[in-house]
Parts: structure tokens; sequence; C-alpha cells
């Protein structure tokens, strides 16, 4: 399953909308994908598991970059 991931680059400062980035990941649970995040200094806000519809539309997107989970 592919998961989108909303995240602030620095983890101790309030999270701002603006700043708010996303990466997308493959991986079988959402528990899998916080493990796989966990040694990036970030602090995840979301994670969004996608549709097939959803993941379509995401992957027009000139940001879309998958990563696998480890």
């Amino acid at each position: 399953m592919v998961f989108k991931v909303f995240y602030q680059e620095n983890p101790s400062e309030i999270p701002v909308r603006e700043d708010t980035k996303s990466l997308y990941m493959e991986a079988e649970s959402v528990r899998q994908v916080r493990k796989t995040l966990a040694d990036r200094n970030i602090n995840i806000e979301f994670i969004q598991p996608l549709d097939e519809e959803h993941l379509a539309y995401e992957q027009q997107s000139e940001h879309y970059k998958l990563e696998q989970a480890k």
C-alpha cells in the first residue's frame, strides 16, 4: 500500500501549514512507515493511506517520488 506522509522538517518548531511537506512511501502499515522514518529528524503530522484513485492523481504530480519502507 502507498501512504502519503505530511511532515515538518524542523520537529522543534510549531507546525505551520505553509511549511508542511509530503513524501510517498510504500509499506505494509502505518506502523512500518513510522518505523522507517524514525531515524529522520522530522515531525510527522499525518499519514494518509492512498486508495487507487487518489494514488493515480498524486502520481501526476512532478513531486511524486515513491520511497520503499525498510
